[in-house]
């Protein structure tokens, strides 16, 4: 069972992560397993990388064009207010022996590509669960725990990153908004929002159809930038020692990552069902009408691939494929800079999501983490406990009428799983969140008792369930 412990051997690391290994200490049982502890927070390493690219951030500013540079000065903010955003999150994992594999793997990139050693950039670990990573500006490279978590091999992991420094390499970016701001600032372009402007009828059709196809999203490529950087991150990877098929098994791997993987109608139901407290169909039926009818999805219905978080997958290996076939060759590895704590990051990163989507007030996102955990792990401590804590948490949102910030609604966005488990939170009643943790913790009650955390829950469960 994953837990936060830099001292130990990676071997054994590994073994705890995975549940094959039962490790005692004094301050538990002997005999009992250790539990997974989010990795602290390091606020001084925090602090000074935000005052490092705030700085490099208005260095960069006094570089701007002169010609419209206001508009160009509006766009950036925009992209720093995001950057900061992910400070103000806290979404940035500290934890040193994560941030010096990801720091090796950069590095074997690096120093076999020439082009990119005079280069500034930086690659971090985001605590999100969302499957996928990105260039976000000011040379910072994000890499979420979501899509680390479900990678097969570091040649994956290598083809992820070097995709994202093809965009910072390319300018996808700056370009990008370098091209918005000529266009909206372009004669032809003022001209008809002065034509709009001075319109009597329709100027809100008007403006969204002109504005249509020169619109800016510093959150997101275009499909031509994608191509553009898969094509640079295979020339990227071809240079170093992994393995290059590794490129197209991740985009296929992608492909497929928003699948659900949990059937979420059994899984309450097996987690809900305590003989005192039985299972309730209601819970999870879907609603009809205006508040309930948009929660409903069918069990088959996909997102359509521009729904996806990586869409095109398919397209993109067909692209590829030439270069694969090229630049194939013998002797590469899945694995050059440390297999094992590419799987003690994995199985580590599976719990830290869970962690940072409850701390981030996201109970919905947390509680769906951590019921796919514990179909692999049904007696993992900290998951049974997470569940507590998450309906107990709902039980005092909703009696302060503030749960509407903390959970997600259901959506024709997200998959028919996690609907399903949104439809669930909107269904219950104040008092059935406390009677749900008390009951699904009351029957690990004896077993978990050596436990600090789960004891408090199954208290605060108990005395909720008496209001």
């Amino acid at each position: 069972m994953p837990v936060h412990l830099p001292k130990l051997s990676l071997l054994i690391r590994l073994l705890l992560l995975t549940g094959l290994f039962v490790f005692t200490l004094t301050s538990i049982t002997a005999g009992q397993s250790m539990v997974f502890s989010p990795a602290a927070e390091d606020k001084q390493l925090l602090s000074s990388l935000f005052t490092k690219y705030e700085q490099h951030y208005q260095s960069g500013l006094t570089k701007l064009p002169a010609e419209n540079k206001k508009s160009y000065e509006e766009i950036y903010q925009l992209r720093w207010d995001h950057i900061k955003e992910v400070f103000d999150n806290k979404e940035l994992y500290t934890a040193p022996e994560a941030q010096q594999y990801l720091d090796a793997l950069v590095e074997e990139i690096v120093k076999t590509n020439p082009l990119l050693q005079d280069r500034t950039f930086h690659c971090y670990f985001s605590r999100s669960g969302v499957p996928n990573a990105s260039y976000i500006g000011e040379g910072m490279i994000l890499f979420n725990m979501g899509l680390f978590r479900q990678l097969e091999d570091e040649s994956q992991a290598a083809f992820v990153i070097c995709h994202e420094i093809a965009h910072y390499f390319l300018q996808h970016s700056e370009n990008s908004i370098s091209k918005y701001v000529t266009t909206i600032n372009s004669k032809a372009v003022q001209q008809e929002l002065r034509k709009i402007k001075g319109s009597e009828y329709r100027k809100r059709a008007q403006l969204e159809n002109l504005v249509k196809g020169i619109t800016f999203n510093s959150r997101r490529h275009s499909r031509d930038h994608e191509a553009q950087a898969d094509s640079m991150a295979v020339e990227f990877l071809h240079n170093t020692r992994f393995d290059i098929t590794g490129a197209t098994t991740a985009l296929d791997l992608l492909d497929n990552i928003d699948a659900d993987t949990l059937n979420t109608s059994a899984c309450l139901e097996r987690l809900f069902n305590a003989k005192a407290y039985p299972f309730q169909k209601r819970w999870i039926a879907r609603q009809e009408g205006l508040l309930g009818g948009h929660a409903q999805l069918k069990e088959d219905d996909k997102p359509e691939d521009s729904l996806k978080t990586h869409p095109d997958c398919k397209l993109r290996v067909q692209l590829l494929a030439p270069l694969i076939t090229r630049y194939k060759a013998s002797g590469k590895s899945g694995f050059v800079v440390n297999k094992t704590e590419f799987e003690v990051l994995k199985a580590n990163f599976q719990y830290e999501i869970v962690e940072y989507a409850y701390t981030s007030n996201n109970y919905t996102r947390s509680l769906y983490y951590t019921m796919v955990l514990l179909e692999k792990h049904p007696a993992d401590p900290w998951l049974i406990t997470q569940v507590g804590r998450i309906l107990n948490s709902c039980y005092a949102a909703q009696k302060a009428h503030t749960l509407g910030r903390q959970v997600e609604l259901p959506s024709p966005g997200f998959s028919s799983g996690y609907n399903l488990l949104l439809q669930f939170i909107q269904n219950l009643y104040l008092e059935e969140f406390s009677s749900i943790s008390y009951h699904y913790l009351h029957q690990y009650s004896p077993q978990l008792s050596y436990y600090p955390d789960f004891k408090k829950e199954y208290i605060t469960s108990s005395q909720l369930i008496k209001q």
